[in-house]
C-alpha cells in the first residue's frame, strides 16, 4: 500500500485526545446540570439560570454521534437519488478507472461511484456510511459524451478519492474522533492537510503519470490546464516566503498547491507540512532507503500537459 504521510497519525491521536476531552467535560456538564438542586426564590418558585447545556457547542458534542450518523446517511441518500452512477453502460472510462483504482489499492469491494452536476467546478470526494463506501465526481471533469479531457489525470483524481478510502479516512469511528476539527485552529487543518497528501501517495500510485495534469487542472481549470507549466509553478514553492505564505498553508485544509505540486515532483521526501521546502528539486526520485511509495514504479518526469 501506498505510504500515509507521517503526520498523519500523529495528529490523528492528538485529534482524538482533544476530542475525547470535549466530549468528556460535555458529558459532566450534563451530569451537573441534571444533578443540580433547583434555586427556588422567596416564594419557592424555580428561578431561570442560564444553562451551559444551552450552548450550541455542548449539543452538539452530547449528540454527536446520532448527528454524524444522520449526516452521512442523507449524503449517501442524496448520492443514490441525485446522482448519475457510474456502470458499464454510464460514464464506462470513470467506471472502468474506479474498478481498476480499487483493485490497485488494495480494496476487498469496488466501491460505488457518481457523477453530479459540477456547475463550472473542479471536485471530487469520498464518503461511507454503515459498510458502503462511494466516490463521488463532479461532471465538469468529463467532456460532452461522458470521456475525460485527459484521463491520466481523471485517474489520478479517482485514485486520490480511492485512496481515502482505502487509507480509512471516511471511517464512522474516526469521523466521530475528528469531530472536533473545526474548532481546532492550525491543529485541525493541518491533519486535513496530511490525510490530503495520503490520498496523493494513492493517486500517485494509481496513476503517477496523471499528478501534473490533475494538479494543473485545479490550477487553471480544464480548459486552460495545458498554459500550466509543472515544473515552473511546483518550483515556486521554495521560492514564496513571508509570513502570511506560512499562515494561509496553515489555515489551509488541503496542501497549498505549490506545495501539493513540490510532493508530487519530490518523492524523496513526505510533504512539507509547515514550512516550504528548502530548495528547487527537479525530476527528484527516492534514492535508496529514501521515502517509500510502495508502487513499484520510479517517479517519472512530469509530461507536459
Amino acid at each position: 500500500m501506498p505510504a500515509r504521510h507521517p503526520w498523519e497519525i500523529p495528529l490523528l491521536v492528538v485529534v482524538i485526545m482533544v476530542t475525547s476531552v470535549a466530549y468528556l467535560l460535555a458529558l459532566v456538564i450534563l451530569f451537573v446540570e441534571l444533578m443540580a438542586e433547583p434555586v427556588l426564590d422567596d416564594q419557592g418558585r424555580p428561578v431561570s439560570e442560564g444553562s451551559l447545556l444551552t450552548s450550541p457547542y455542548v449539543l452538539l458534542l452530547l449528540f454527536a454521534p446520532i448527528l454524524l450518523w444522520a449526516g452521512r446517511g442523507l449524503n449517501y441518500a442524496t448520492q443514490r437519488i441525485n446522482g448519475v452512477k457510474m456502470s458499464p453502460t454510464q460514464f464506462p472510462e470513470g467506471y472502468r478507472m474506479v474498478q481498476e483504482a480499487a483493485a490497485r489499492l488494495g480494496m476487498r469491494k469496488v466501491p460505488d461511484a457518481y457523477v453530479v452536476l459540477g456547475n463550472g467546478q473542479i471536485n471530487a470526494f469520498a464518503s461511507g456510511h454503515g459498510f458502503r463506501r462511494f466516490v463521488v465526481v463532479y461532471s465538469d471533469l468529463f467532456e460532452i459524451g461522458g470521456a475525460a479531457r485527459d484521463p491520466d489525470a481523471l485517474a489520478f483524481i479517482i485514485g486520490h478519492e480511492v485512496g481515502h478510502l482505502a487509507a480509512g479516512h471516511v471511517s464512522y469511528w474516526r469521523q466521530l474522533g475528528m469531530f472536533a476539527v473545526p474548532w481546532l485552529p492550525v491543529l485541525g487543518p493541518s491533519l486535513i492537510r496530511a490525510q490530503e497528501y495520503t490520498a496523493d501517495n494513492h493517486g500517485f500510485c494509481n496513476r503517477h503519470q496523471g499528478a501534473p495534469g490533475a494538479m494543473a487542472t485545479l490550477a487553471a481549470g480544464k480548459y486552460l490546464n495545458s498554459e500550466v507549466g509543472f515544473d515552473e509553478m511546483a518550483d515556486r514553492a521554495a521560492l514564496e516566503k513571508g509570513g502570511f505564505v506560512w499562515l494561509v498553508n496553515a489555515m489551509s485544509s488541503h496542501p497549498v498547491l505549490t506545495w501539493r505540486m513540490w510532493a508530487l515532483r519530490d518523492r524523496s521526501r513526505p510533504g512539507p507540512m509547515f514550512w516550504r521546502p528548502s530548495a528547487p528539486r527537479p525530476g527528484a526520485i527516492p534514492p535508496p532507503g529514501g521515502y517509500p511509495l510502495n508502487t513499484g514504479q520510479r517517479a517519472l518526469p512530469p509530461k507536459p500537459v
